[in-house]
C-alpha cells in the first residue's frame, strides 16, 4: 500500500516560490506515476503536473512557465516548486500516484492520495 505525505510551509508571500515535498512510503518513486494536484477554495481539483516512471516531467500548460517537479530517488521523495506565486495560488495541495498515466481532476482516477496541505499566499 503506497502512502503519500506532503510537507512544506503553509504560508508563502506573493512573488516568492512555493516549495512542497511528497514523501512516498510502501512503494518506490520509480515504479509509479506521481502527481501534484491542487484545489483552490470553492473550486475543483486542478492537475498541475507529473513525474513519470522514467523521470520525465509533464506540466499543465497554464502553469508550465512557473512549475518544476523533480524527484530524489535516494529519499523516495518528489517535490513541487511554483514560482512567482499570487493569492490565486492559495489552495490545498495534494500529491497523488497511479500505476497508469492519469491527467484529470477526478479523485477516483488516481490510486493513492496524500492528505493534502493548505498553502496560503499572503503578505
Amino acid at each position: 500500500q503506497v502512502q503519500l505525505q506532503e510537507s512544506g510551509p503553509g504560508l508563502v508571500k506573493p512573488s516568492q516560490t512555493l516549495s512542497l515535498t511528497c514523501t512516498v512510503s510502501g512503494g518506490s518513486i520509480t515504479t509509479n506515476f506521481y502527481y501534484w494536484i491542487r484545489q483552490p477554495p470553492g473550486k475543483g481539483l486542478e492537475w498541475m503536473g507529473a513525474i513519470a516512471v522514467s523521470g520525465s516531467t509533464y506540466y499543465s500548460p497554464s502553469l508550465k512557465s512557473r512549475t518544476s517537479i523533480s524527484r530524489d530517488t535516494s529519499k523516495n521523495q518528489f517535490t513541487l516548486q511554483l514560482s512567482s506565486v499570487t493569492p490565486e495560488d492559495t489552495a490545498v495541495y495534494y500529491c497523488a500516484s497511479s500505476l497508469r498515466w492519469v491527467q484529470s481532476g477526478t479523485r477516483t482516477d488516481y490510486d493513492y492520495w496524500g492528505q493534502g496541505t493548505q498553502v496560503t499566499v499572503s503578505s
